[in-house]
């Protein structure tokens, strides 16, 4: 069950996104479709599928809801072109961060939205979205590991900020699921892949009490170590992942 106050920032986004856009749908995808959202900490994932240019005012309606809301700033939104939904290589125009930028919608969320085919306005993602095989979701899976998250371990800064940490551990957690299986798990679930994967369980913890729990304020000492302890992680675990 969606909170209210999500429920109520997702209806006027689709209400005012529809007066200045030319929307044929909406989509949810990420930990609300999935069941694994948090308020106030887990993102508002969407996808919306427009059938000419993004105008101007799609921003405005963003930092409106931003000033109305608490929630809105991790409301972020993935503006396809209907003509344009076949290729996963695409750049589409996005809105999140409070700021404008350009991202493909990659093969892991085509295939969210095809598990969880949630349609906030519009038909669902099964009726327009081109299925994704699980050739060109493993391959992507695979190039993400090799081609980012591994050449980041030698940008040592990066990793004393918490997104670092939480999003590499997560995120290979649940590519080795589902590069083995090919199923495709919550950032909850993943948690408990960590240890079969000689993850360090002082920083899984401390993801934990991140997302889910009361996180605190680490000392200048722990970030350093968890630092060190995620870097090598990332380092000696993708490897094996990939094997």
């Amino acid at each position: 069950m969606i909170d209210e106050a999500v429920q109520h920032l997702l209806d006027g986004f689709v209400t005012s996104v529809r007066q200045v856009a030319a929307v044929e749908a909406i989509w949810l995808h990420g930990s609300l479709a999935l069941g694994d959202y948090q308020l106030g900490r887990s993102d508002l994932d969407l996808v919306a599928v427009v059938s000419s240019p993004v105008p101007d005012a799609v921003a405005d309606v963003h930092r409106r809801l931003m000033r109305e809301s608490p929630l809105a700033g991790k409301l972020h939104c993935s503006y396809m072109r209907a003509d344009q939904l076949t290729d996963a290589s695409i750049q589409h125009v996005t809105f999140a961060q409070e700021r404008y930028f350009d991202r493909p919608v990659t093969p892991v969320t085509r295939r969210e939205l095809a598990l969880s085919n949630l349609s906030l306005f519009g038909p669902p993602p099964s009726s327009l979205l081109p299925a994704t095989t699980d050739a060109e979701l493993t391959d992507f899976i695979r190039q993400d590991l090799q081609e980012f998250w591994l050449p980041a371990v030698a940008r040592r800064t990066n990793w004393y900020a918490d997104i670092w940490v939480d999003l590499s551990f997560v995120t290979i957690a649940r590519a080795h699921v589902t590069l083995t299986t090919g199923e495709l798990i919550t950032k909850r679930a993943a948690l408990d892949v960590l240890p079969s994967l000689d993850a360090p369980a002082g920083v899984v913890a401390d993801i934990a009490r991140r997302r889910y729990g009361s996180p605190g304020r680490p000392s200048p000492f722990w970030r350093h170590r968890r630092a060190v302890l995620a870097r090598q992680f990332v380092r000696t675990a993708i490897p094996r992942v990939l094997t």
